[in-house]
């Protein structure tokens, strides 16, 4: 009778989970030969008081799936044995029988044909109770299977968390340079409008007979600094973008200075 049990959402650490979960059948009492551990598969045989079988191991999904095939010792026979009322007749015939494959039920059925049923049936119920016994490991696998899935899954929430964590960082940064962005953007607006507003104060200082040649060549180099300005928000130079900004703001309070003489 094969057992299945399966590790839920823990098949990215496959190979982890693997040596947790030999780690803690160990220490429930079992012990664990011939094992084959590869990157999605493993298999091994393990014995567990007088139990022994053969466990395998397979990413399924998202999942791992354990599965424990019981290898069968004929408790059943011996139990059989003291319960023939016949001699050799029943005992000798469930030893050929029950080392056969198929069901074990029919072929105790089959076999008593023509024979003492109480002894059969005996040796039946010696099978049941040794099929039960032989369970012990499967409950103890059950149990370490879950164990391994708790601890996992508590890394993998640590790491889902550490995940999170950084990802809002970065949505924090990328919001605090878009608002940064935003507002160089917005000063750079103010700045164009200083720039046109002295420009139009330098025509009508020049048609008034002043001489603006100063204050012309310091409002195209105001011009100048607010493109770089522009250009260097644009490539997320911030720093830079501020000097020119504030370069470009001189520029232009010296050039209606030299407009209003």
């Amino acid at each position: 009778m094969p057992f299945v049990y399966y590790g839920q959402s823990v098949s990215g650490f496959f190979e982890d989970f693997i040596e947790r979960l030999m780690s803690e059948l160990a220490l429930r009492g079992t012990e664990i030969t011939n094992q084959n551990v590869e990157s999605d598969s493993a298999e091994m045989d393990v014995k567990y008081i007088d139990e022994r079988g053969r466990m395998f191991a397979a990413v399924d999904g998202e999942n791992v799936k354990v599965t424990y095939q019981v290898l069968r010792e004929k408790k059943e026979v011996r139990k059989g044995l003291m319960g023939a009322i016949t001699g050799a007749g029943i005992g000798g015939l469930l030893g050929g029988v029950l080392g056969r494959d198929g069901d074990v039920k029919d072929r105790v059925i089959d076999a008593i044909s023509g024979a003492a049923a109480g002894g059969a049936y005996e040796a039946y119920e010696g099978y049941e109770e040794s099929k039960e016994s032989r369970t012990e490991f499967a409950q103890e696998l059950a149990e370490a299977v879950k164990e391994v899935e708790d601890q996992l899954q508590y890394i993998a929430e640590g790491q889902r968390a550490a995940r999170e964590s950084v990802s809002e960082r970065a949505r924090e940064k990328v919001q605090r340079e878009a608002e940064r962005k935003e507002e160089l953007l917005l000063q750079l607006e103010d700045v164009y409008a200083e720039i046109i507003t002295v420009k139009e104060e330098i025509e009508i200082a020049e048609l008034e007979g002043t001489d603006v040649r100063s204050a012309k060549l310091r409002i195209e180099r105001a011009e100048k600094l607010y493109d770089e300005a522009g250009e260097a928000v644009t490539d997320d130079d911030y720093a830079k973008a501020k000097a020119k900004m504030r370069a470009a703001e001189k520029m232009v309070e010296q050039a209606r200075e030299k407009a209003e003489y």
